[in-house]
């Protein structure tokens, strides 16, 4: 009697994945890194690894439809004279005009005012649409100066001094020669059509004992009017936060590596800093520290996407969020309707990845007029302002399940974790058990 063996079935490695060797490949072939914009597409400990705890015998929570729950906050009460008073706790984060057509630009400052909060003008300058439709802009201040003088200052309502961001901290900006246009090119004093890479960091200062002179620089220049913001990337929280109230900070934004960017290094998306979730304990703690816990108001950014988002950080002890992609999202960007249009940019309309070649169907990332037409910045604003209200419920609707009647009421006690990984990083119970790693004993 003979016996054939079954075939076997091939089995890939889980090292050398499909994309893996696809990226392997293109190296060979072209000899330089890959560069795409967005950010970490990789899978990390992130807020869906949070659960709420909410009310039952030991909490009493409140009637949605008959108790009130309140959301606002104020940004920049420590020094500014003219802290900014926000009716949401959900700013619209730094999107360059270049990176950002002028449409988009208009559809930001119109869905964030409708909303009642803030938008920031990115690295390029302030657009004209954004500062016209933007009742509360903040300016940011970055190593490229683009566009930087003491007139936009004054009509801003804050700055926000960049010393790093989540998708590259380390690392400086990117715009590639496609969108240099006439008007990006004299905003921000570059040749047209010539790709630009930033500087990583600041010309004029090294430190925060530098820094701290900057700040008073600027709160010179703008009569200690504005709020002064200093944004770092999530590599060393504790430590960066700590710094920045040292050199004068009003608040501290810090991106987690989930935040995006128009366009960088793939390995510095994937490979630098750290998650958002891993970064909030470690900032709220220098703040705590340093008795400046709700003094200093803390932003995260990076990776929120709805209120069940915006709610766990604040819970963790932010002030408040910050979103891009997720604003651009509800712009149009990436939107199926475009799928034709996005296969053939060898792509697909949900890897948002092709913000930096200026071709985007939607006509948000790109700087070209035809493509620009497209997007109604009425229209989209108004679909920006639905998303921030819907957001803005949904974490009212949490804070009311545990039992407050502001949203900055939520604490750590209303969460557990579903990962040993989360529950470390948030420092809250592992659901089932009050258990913290690194703390105690199940």
């Amino acid at each position: 009697m003979s016996y054939v063996n079954p075939p076997t079935v091939p089995r890939k490695s889980a090292t050398f994945d499909d994309y893996t060797l696809s990226e392997i490949r293109r190296a060979a072939t072209a000899g330089i890194y890959d560069i795409r914009g967005a950010g970490a597409k990789r899978k990390v400990p992130h807020f869906d690894d949070l659960l709420f705890l909410g009310a039952s015998m030991s909490r009493y929570p409140l009637e949605g439809y008959r108790e009130r729950c309140d959301t606002d906050v104020v940004l920049g009460s420590r020094f500014a004279k003219k802290p900014l008073h926000l009716k949401i706790p959900i700013t619209i984060a730094g999107m360059s005009f270049g990176s950002l057509s002028a449409n988009a630009k208009e559809a930001l400052g119109r869905g964030a005012t409708a909303a009642g909060t803030s938008t920031t003008t990115g690295d390029g300058g302030m657009s004209t649409e954004e500062r016209g439709q933007s009742q509360t802009l903040v300016y940011q201040y970055l190593p490229s100066r683009y566009g930087m003088n003491p007139e936009d200052l004054l009509k801003a309502d804050a700055i926000e001094i960049v010393i790093g961001q989540g998708a590259k901290p380390g690392g400086g900006g990117m715009l590639l020669g496609q969108k240099i246009t006439d008007r990006v090119a004299a905003m921000r004093t570059l040749p047209k059509g010539i790709d630009q890479r930033s500087a990583s960091r600041h010309p004029d200062w090294t430190g925060p004992d530098d820094l701290e002179i900057k700040i008073l620089e600027l709160r010179e220049i703008t009569d200690w009017q504005k709020p002064i913001f200093i944004k770092v990337g999530g590599a060393r929280p504790y430590y960066d936060v700590a710094l920045a109230v040292k050199a004068g900070a009003d608040v501290v934004v810090v991106d987690g590596m989930q935040g995006g960017t128009a366009a960088t290094q793939e390995v510095f998306i994937e490979n630098v800093g750290m998650p958002t979730l891993a970064c909030i304990r470690p900032a709220v703690q220098a703040l705590q520290d340093l008795n400046m816990h709700r003094k200093v108001q803390l932003i995260v950014s990076g990776g929120i996407r709805n209120g069940a988002d915006v709610a766990k950080a604040l819970a963790l002890g932010a002030d408040a969020v910050s979103i891009g992609t997720a604003a651009l999202v509800a712009l149009g960007d990436n939107d199926p309707l475009h799928e034709a249009e996005y296969q053939q940019l060898g792509t697909t309309a949900g890897a948002y990845d092709d913000w930096h070649e200026g071709r985007d169907p939607a006509g948000i990332t790109t700087q070209d007029p035809q493509l620009m037409a497209r997007l109604d910045p009425v229209l989209a604003g108004r679909r920006l302002a639905n998303y921030l209200k819907v957001m803005t419920l949904e974490a009212q609707t949490i804070a009311r399940a545990c039992g407050h009647n502001h949203v900055h009421n939520l604490e750590p006690e209303d969460l557990c974790a579903l990962t040993v990984e989360a529950a470390a990083m948030a420092r809250v119970p592992l659901a089932g058990t009050d258990w913290i790693p690194g703390r105690g004993n199940f």
